[in-house]
């Protein structure tokens, strides 16, 4: 039987407006659907009705399948001979695992193609108001990871020139470790008094912000009981909001 092909392709950040074109015709040609939890119904509904739809979310510490499990999963679908889309929030390769299922797709010789998708790293800041750059305050912008992979024995962040190496910081999926963040940014050298900002839901009707410096923002998101998901944003640049 021939090959089928696997698609890895980015949603966008929620709005479904956000959805590319590409990313569009590969739902509306898929025979089989595998998706993430931010991958919405808006979304979805593009997909035909004769298509199968596979939930492989990962919601905090709730995960559906293991990811190990969702790229033996790809490969089998696409061994069946099946065109398949791997839906995936945000861009598939930031934060997104999908270099982890590139390289399994290579390794079993099964073709996939990458279909990137806008990330909520540009996209929830904007939509909040934040330009992430700006000549008059600063021309640098990292993007760093919330959450690491618990198995790590060490972090492999360096908060010291994360601290000072960036004018913007936007941390994805750091809610949880919002204290451990903004205590080693302070301890790293960065400015207490750095304007914050954290984005819930950003980019659908359920957005919501909060504002504040960097030292108090953990405390005032326990204070209104702020949860996941959301994006962090810390630089002088949301003192622009």
């Amino acid at each position: 039987m021939k090959l089928g092909k696997v698609y890895l392709v980015g949603a966008g950040p929620g709005d479904p407006g956000l959805i590319t074109v590409k990313a569009l015709e590969c739902l509306q040609q898929a025979e089989v659907v595998v998706y993430d939890f931010l991958a919405g119904p808006a979304i979805l509904a593009h997909v035909s009705d004769q298509a199968e739809l596979i939930y492989v979310g990962k919601k905090g510490s709730d995960h559906t399948l293991a990811q190990s499990e969702i790229n033996r999963l790809l490969i089998d679908l696409a061994g069946r001979g099946k065109t398949v889309v791997r839906l995936k929030g945000g861009d598939p390769f930031i934060f997104g695992r999908g270099g982890e299922e590139a390289e399994e797709l290579v390794a079993a010789g099964v073709p996939f193609e990458i279909v990137p998708g806008v990330t909520s790293a540009i996209a929830v800041p904007a939509y909040a108001g934040i330009p992430l750059t700006h000549r008059h305050f600063t021309s640098t912008v990292a993007f760093v990871t919330g959450h690491e992979d618990p198995t790590k024995t060490e972090s492999s962040i360096d908060w010291s020139k994360i601290a000072a190496g960036a004018g913007t910081l936007v941390f994805l999926m750091g809610v949880k470790n919002l204290p451990h963040i903004t205590a080693k940014l302070i301890e790293a050298g960065r400015d207490p008094a750095t304007p914050a900002a954290l984005i819930r839901w950003g980019t659908t009707p359920d957005q919501s912000t909060l504002v504040a410096p960097l030292n108090d923002l953990a405390g005032k998101a326990v204070e209104m009981n702020f949860k996941p998901p959301a994006v962090l944003v810390v630089g002088e640049v949301v003192g622009l909001r």
